[in-house]
């Protein structure tokens, strides 16, 4: 497997922060914030993959909801 880059989902918790989910992956994982998620998701894909089969980049897709009153 020669992957190049790997999406996660980022979405707004309902308790609070954020959770990411990879697509394609099994990985998910959260964190209050922003900062916080980068860390998490950078681990969890070095925890998920080989190093011979790691993606080089991360991207990373905010996702959020607005709801407007008309």
């Amino acid at each position: 497997m020669d992957v190049e880059e790997i999406v996660f989902v980022v979405e707004e918790a309902l308790e609070g922060g954020y959770a990411a989910r990879a697509l394609g992956e099994t990985i998910v994982t959260e964190a209050d914030d922003l900062g916080a998620l980068r860390e998490m998701v950078r681990d969890a894909v070095i925890c998920h993959f080989d190093e011979d089969e790691r993606p080089r980049l991360v991207c990373l897709h905010l996702v959020r909801d607005e709801l407007l009153a008309v």
